[in-house]
């Protein structure tokens, strides 16, 4: 499962980041935020194709020794980032896929809340359930 999950605005700023373990979380900010220019490289490419443009999921953002970065973007500009461990291997693109799907309709269902300001940083327990469920469990 993932090691963090992150949800970027427009802007590229963070609206949340969750990370396991929480000693590493400088670590997965900084390679969240490195990865943003890969997102914004992969659709920058696919605005120049005449390729589906409904497709969200950006794939594979790139591998490093100890995670692989994976990335979906929404109609919105919002980006969705997840870090996923290496060396899980059993982890197939389809499952990467739902994971993302997953996470698209929970920010959507945050979204929706009239409560809540676009743009503020996300603070629901809904959300951050999803979130957790999606999660390594370490302990």
């Amino acid at each position: 499962m993932a090691v963090c999950i992150a949800v970027i605005a427009k802007e590229n700023y963070p609206l949340y980041i969750r990370s396991v373990p929480s000693q590493n979380e400088l670590k997965f900010h900084y390679t969240v935020h490195t990865s943003l220019d890969v997102v914004e490289e992969k659709v920058s490419a696919v605005g120049k194709s005449l390729a589906d443009q409904r497709e969200l999921y950006l794939g594979l953002l790139y591998p490093t020794e100890d995670y692989k970065v994976y990335g979906y973007v929404t109609n919105s500009k919002v980006k969705f980032v997840i870090v996923v461990d290496s060396s899980n291997t059993s982890l197939r693109d389809n499952e990467i896929r739902s994971m993302f799907r997953k996470l698209h309709n929970s920010f959507t269902d945050v979204m929706c809340n009239p409560f809540y300001n676009p743009g503020d940083p996300i603070q629901s327990k809904a959300f951050n359930g999803i979130v957790s469920g999606m999660m390594v469990q370490t302990g």
